[in-house]
């Protein structure tokens, strides 16, 4: 399921609609008091500011010659009210931002957890087809959009709205109407310039948005698969990649810095006719004897007071349509649906025994395509069943099917007689345990990684997994124990050393119900031995079901399934699958005989298998 690269025009603010009841919380009086409180001294701080240019005209008038002079004692005392007014003016400002904080970054935390949250209640399916790099870019991008909104929208837009509808009032009630629609007309013009090149400007951001994901997801792809890169010497390959993303994003960055020229140029034009013409209006009165020099000055503050956030409002108009798209995208991602959901209502599992059953179950991840075709199993608890089969028979689709990561078609599949459709998704997963074939662990300490089974865990318990897992004598080696870290997705450790501490991770979890999805088929056969060992000792008195590529490792199993095409053709014991002679002997001489072979190369070469025990050689 793929991220929409462009939104439609008609739904550009929906993303400040859908931000409303984060801004006005319901059942947060607290918060709610707060957006009161910020807005009157947002209004407050407006009017100590339109008084400073008539105490500035006010100072020049009490200082003109002539028969309206009042005095020094009188300016002095007007300029030390201009200073006390420009100080109240910042601190009216400063004060409102501090109450508002709480409600903003509230808002920013509450709506990155829900997306957070949305993402990993997605399907398996989503986040096979997503890019990792640009999904994270495009949360950080929202979580900052928002705050950038709710700051420039609120306290800037919102008062020099204010502010320019109080200068008009007082140029009207002082002056004349004249005065009033110039300064009006300045301003609609500087918006509709501002408004028509920063709509222009959008495709521009789109395209820097969307190179700048490009080449976040190139870099992060390559940088997780460093080894591969490496192996197969495309560093250069990887550059160039990369530099392609990169160059889009340069020449979007071009455009967008010239055609930021041309709106700055075009506003400081505008801004200067308009102040121009009022300055030259003023001087008209002034020579008719209807204006004082107080007045000009009183004129121009006014003017020059709404041109300082006039001038951040092009910028704020940027930053808020900046901040709407980005916000877009990630609103986008919170609308995806997830595709497994749990009924309403539904309650917890319950297990008493936990026997697994699929009956009839009939699955497919796209239509055209069946990949089990009505497969029957019991797995009884406490007992031990193993699926088999060729690459592609749909052994792995049996463990994400248990796990609910996706809904079947037909059939049922159900945990000691409860259907896993009608229960909790969560009480689900919490009675099983997987050790899966590649494991990926978190760029954290070896504690964290086994911790991860039961977050709860003390580190006795821990370190108790760890010895059943035959991992302990391994980690006390390790310079910093049980907090060495293990690096990005486990790279610093073999593949046997990763198995084990999903092995203990497992243990720790202590669930019912085992998945053992081809644990060990990517080991060498000396490790295959020691972690075979180990799945053998948590398997004991559970029930478990062993996806397995490797033969020798489900011999003991209390029943073994041939799944091919979808299908199970051949189901029994070991000793009795080999008898029959059918498709299960026959994979049994392939790999005997592949045994044999690799046995003679052992034999030549000592110890170490020179084929496969690759792994620790590169973790050490």
């Amino acid at each position: 399921m793929s991220l929409p690269s462009a939104v439609p025009e008609k739904n550009r603010w929906r993303a400040v609609r859908a931000l409303g009841p984060y801004i006005w919380p319901a059942g947060h009086p607290g918060l709610k008091r707060r957006v009161l409180i910020s807005i009157g001294l947002l209004i407050m701080a407006k009017v100590v500011t339109l008084t400073v240019p008539f105490m500035y005209a006010w100072t020049v008038d009490a200082l003109q010659p002539g028969p309206a002079y009042q005095g020094l004692t009188v300016a002095i005392g007007l300029i030390l009210a201009y200073g006390v007014a420009r100080i109240l003016m910042q601190a009216f400002a400063q004060l409102r931002d501090a109450v508002f904080a709480k409600v903003a970054y509230r808002a920013v935390r509450e709506v990155a957890i829900k997306t957070f949250r949305h993402i990993h209640a997605l399907s398996l399916r989503f986040h096979l087809e997503k890019r990792t790099g640009g999904l994270n870019r495009i949360i950080e991008r929202g979580t900052k959009g928002i705050d950038t909104l709710l700051s420039f929208s609120l306290f800037s837009i919102f008062p020099t709205l204010l502010e320019l509808t109080l200068v008009s009032i007082i140029l009207i009630v002082n002056f004349d109407i004249w005065f009033a629609l110039t300064t009006l007309a300045t301003i609609f013009l500087y918006g509709w310039f501002t408004i028509v090149v920063t709509e222009r400007r959008i495709a521009i951001r789109r395209t820097m948005n969307e190179s700048d994901t490009d080449a976040n997801t190139k870099a992060v792809d390559s940088l997780l698969n460093y080894e591969t890169v490496k192996y197969f010497n495309a560093e250069e390959h990887e550059a160039n990649r990369f530099g392609k993303a990169m160059d889009i994003y340069a020449r979007a960055s071009e455009r967008s810095q010239t055609s930021l020229s041309f709106l700055n140029t075009g506003q400081a034009a505008i801004m200067a006719i308009g102040l121009t013409v009022i300055m030259a209006m003023a001087a008209i009165g002034i020579d008719a004897g209807r204006m004082t020099l107080g007045d000009l000055v009183l004129v121009n503050g006014f003017l020059v007071q709404l041109y300082m956030p006039l001038n951040l409002l092009g910028t704020v108009y940027r930053e808020i349509n900046q901040a709407v798209i980005d916000m877009e995208k990630m609103f986008d991602v919170l609308d995806v649906p997830a595709e497994v959901t749990d009924k309403p209502g539904a309650p917890p599992l319950k297990v008493a025994g936990g026997e697994v059953v699929f009956d009839n179950v009939v699955f497919a991840y796209e239509p055209e395509r069946t990949i089990l075709k009505g497969i029957s199993f019991k797995v009884p608890a406490g007992h031990t069943v193993a699926v088999v089969g060729p690459s592609g028979a749909g052994k792995s689709t049996l463990s994400r099917i248990l796990y609910r990561f996706y809904d079947i078609q037909s059939g049922r599949v159900t945990i000691d007689g409860q259907d896993i459709r009608d229960v909790t998704q969560e009480s689900v997963r919490a009675q099983i345990g997987i050790v899966p074939q590649d494991t990926v662990l978190f760029n954290d300490t070896v504690a964290y990684n086994i911790r991860y089974g039961r977050t709860d865990a003390t580190d006795a318990e821990v370190e108790q997994a760890a010895r059943h897992a035959q991992i302990a004598p391994f980690i006390a080696k390790l310079p910093n124990g049980y907090q060495a870290t293990v690096g990005e997705r486990g790279l610093k450790l073999s593949g046997g050393e990763k198995q084990r501490v999903a092995i203990a991770r497992t243990i720790l979890k202590n669930p019912p119900i085992l998945l053992l999805d081809e644990a060990t088929s990517a080991l060498d056969t000396h490790t295959e031995r020691e972690i075979q060992q180990a799945l053998e000792d948590i398997s004991r008195n559970r029930t478990s079901l062993v996806i397995a590529h490797r033969l020798s490792t489900v011999v003991d199993a209390d029943e073994i399934l041939v799944l091919v095409d979808g299908q199970i053709v051949e189901r029994g014991r070991h000793p009795d699958l080999l008898a029959s002679g059918g498709v299960y002997a026959g994979m049994w001489n392939r790999q005997r005989e592949a045994a044999e072979a690799r046995d003679k190369l052992v034999d030549a070469f000592g110890d170490q298998d020179p084929l496969t025990d690759l792994g620790s050689e590169a973790a050490e």
